[in-house]
């Protein structure tokens, strides 16, 4: 625990500075003097001669539980909208679960500063990537979509026909466009459209 809070407390002072080089910080009010350099190394300085405390312990459920966790969140969103209820007068009212007492429903109102604050909270650390499914495996349309797939990948190509949702006649393949190819030819489409 000692390491931890020495490596801590150098990473975040180190932060700090950065940020102020940077000209990230803002200094409201009272703090406005903080805005100098001179003035704000003397704010840092006696940071340095206290223990910082650091409190870390075992996750309950071990290093699975923490991946089952984090995994939560590459797959959806902190919070999804039809539990948000009401956004008015700066503040939000949204439905949570209280597991300490059976998963009961129970709406919660905060700030809105303070439901950004809970938000982002849950924002995937850098380096994680949230997954979002499309085309097949879209949520939507998997379960059909996914049969569909996987029969046409036994089948010979001369079943794997492409039907024309008008008339259903067999579509003729006449080519195939990456998405960079379908983006530039839509850019120079626009470009010669009448807006007149």
């Amino acid at each position: 625990m000692k390491v931890l809070s020495r490596v801590f407390r150098g990473k975040f002072i180190a932060g700090l500075k950065r940020a102020f080089k940077q000209k990230k910080l803002r200094f409201p009010g009272s703090a406005k003097r903080l805005a100098d350099k001179k003035a704000f190394d003397a704010f840092l300085r006696p940071l340095f001669h206290h223990d910082w405390v650091v409190y870390a312990k075992r996750p309950f459920g071990g290093p699975q539980h923490v991946l089952h966790y984090l995994a939560r969140y590459t797959h959806r969103v902190a919070i999804s909208n039809h539990r948000i209820i009401n956004v008015a007068d700066g503040k939000v009212t949204f439905r949570w679960k209280d597991y300490a007492h059976h998963g009961k429903q129970r709406l919660m109102t905060v700030t809105a500063e303070e439901f950004l604050r809970r938000f982002l909270l849950h924002t995937l650390p850098r380096g994680f990537v949230r997954i979002r499914f499309c085309g097949f495996l879209a949520n939507r349309r998997r379960g059909a979509l996914l049969h569909l797939a996987a029969h046409s990948a036994s089948a010979p190509i001369s079943q794997c026909l492409w039907l024309c949702p008008h008339c259903g006649g067999a579509m003729v393949l006449i080519e195939k466009l990456t998405a960079q190819q379908i983006c530039l030819r839509s850019v120079r489409r626009e470009s010669f459209c009448d807006t007149s």
